[in-house]
């Protein structure tokens, strides 16, 4: 089968052409548009491959002694001749030795400045970029200068101080404290220096804290403007037989904020409920920057829950419950530091259900128990005092009194007076014998012993 196609001549005269003519035709129009392609795209490439860039000079780290707070300096590249018009940036990449990750910056700058960890070393690295408008809408990127920095490590490692704590109190004093390194000589004693943001210059404590005459903390003056601010420490060390490590460290100062603890609890019962409630802790923190811990403990049950508020509703699981007991403590919220140290926790709060019956339980039994005793003892010293009379009679004459109160002696009735422990004997009628001491003694038919109630 046959495909007829109409076309016309050179000399335009309209002709006829078959299947194979026209693929022909239509291959030549291919090659064309891929012939146009391929030298537009090696124009381009023609183009961006000599469009070269040089690294930014002199690139290096200065320090300019604030305690790890550096300076990343460098020139731009040579010859930029050519791109006048165009703002040239630059990426900068940095860390401490040893760690995972690159900090990134994008700049326009010569300089850029940031706290480092001096216990480690830095390295750095940077490029310079043209833009997308200076090179045909490709970046081009020059190749990596780079520049390391290290404090020169004098001094063993275990001559560094250990266990260093700072605390910002209430948001108003900055106290450090630290352990001497456990290979340091007792000769040893440390200095510690202080810089932020703001200061000329590093500055030494001036307040140190002392035990057995050697260093071991700072009391820090008043610190103006310090917050929310890299707070650079070194505490170096002297002694006259070895070098001392020297020790950097860098904090923000409202993250190690401790408050003060909250006071005047109050507890109120409500329904089904309790209303706790407590003042917000004195000083210069902002209520909006705290958050409270509440530890709550119904009987033998305890919890732990946390608020933002001054004040807390607590269901109670037992209308019953005898005891009510809770105590708060205060740290600065995510909204104002990004961590914090707990306050100490509050005195304790209890409310006592059936108070009154406790306390008529707790006096009653006792005096109970003493009252059954009593009873029990009388009724004792009356059967006795029943059974010895039974045993005889007592002549009412031969003993009215057994003691004087004004002599101390006994008097028997139609008898001499005898002092008291003296046997008596009276011969009468019923013979009867009495012996009388202190306490009084019953008098018995003779033949029989005198018995004391």
């Amino acid at each position: 089968m046959k495909i007829w196609m109409d076309a016309y001549d050179h000399s335009g005269n309209f002709k006829v052409l078959n299947l194979r003519e026209m693929a022909f035709i239509h291959l030549d129009i291919r090659c064309l548009y891929t012939l146009l392609i391929c030298t537009a795209f090696g124009s381009t490439l023609s183009s961006n491959a000599e469009i070269k860039v040089n690294p930014p000079q002199d690139f290096e780290i200065v320090d300019p002694g604030y305690l790890g707070y550096l300076y990343l300096q460098w020139q731009p590249p040579v010859s930029l001749d050519n791109f006048n018009k165009c703002t040239v940036e630059y990426e900068l990449k940095y860390r401490n030795v040893d760690s995972e990750s690159w900090r990134t910056i994008i700049t326009k700058n010569l300089l850029y400045k940031d706290g480092f960890d001096l216990n480690k070393g830095v390295e750095a690295k940077i490029h310079t970029l043209l833009p997308r408008q200076c090179t045909n809408g490709s970046e081009v990127q020059s190749s990596w200068s780079e520049a390391t920095y290290w404090i020169s490590s004098q001094g063993n490692l275990d001559t560094k101080i250990q266990d260093m704590d700072c605390v910002y109190y209430n948001w108003q004093y900055l106290l450090c404290s630290w352990k001497p390194g456990m290979g340091a000589h007792l000769d040893s004693n440390y200095s510690l220096y202080y810089w932020y943001e703001g200061l000329d210059h590093a500055l030494e404590c001036i307040d140190y804290i002392q035990a057995k005459g050697k260093n071991i903390g700072c009391s820090f003056p008043y610190l103006e403007s310090s917050d929310y601010k890299d707070f650079y420490i070194c505490v170096n060390g002297s002694s006259e037989s070895q070098l001392i490590r020297p020790s950097y460290f860098i904090f923000q100062l409202q993250n190690i904020v401790k408050p003060l603890p909250p006071d005047y609890l109050s507890l109120t019962m409500k329904n089904s409920g309790v209303n706790l409630k407590w003042s917000i802790p004195r000083g210069p923190i902002p209520a909006k920057c705290l958050i409270y811990e509440i530890e709550f403990t119904e009987d033998d049950t305890a919890w732990v829950t946390t608020t933002i508020e001054n004040e807390i509703y607590v269901t109670r699981t037992s209308n019953e419950s005898l005891q009510l007991c809770f105590l708060v403590r205060s740290k600065m919220n995510i909204y104002c530091a990004d961590d914090g140290i707990w306050s100490e926790w509050s005195d304790e709060l209890c409310w006592k259900g059936d108070i009154w019956k406790e306390i008529l339980l707790f006096f009653l039994v006792p005096f109970v128990l003493a009252s059954l005793f009593v009873l029990v003892v009388t009724c004792l010293l009356l059967y006795k005092q029943r059974n010895l009379l039974k045993m005889g009679h007592v002549p009412a004459t031969l003993l009215t009194q057994c003691l004087d109160s004004t002599n101390g002696k006994l008097k028997i009735e139609d008898g001499p007076t005898i002092p008291v422990g003296q046997q008596v004997h009276k011969e009468s009628t019923g013979k009867e014998m009495a012996f009388c001491h202190s306490p009084p003694l019953f008098l018995l038919p003779a033949g029989n012993v005198a018995m004391s109630l």
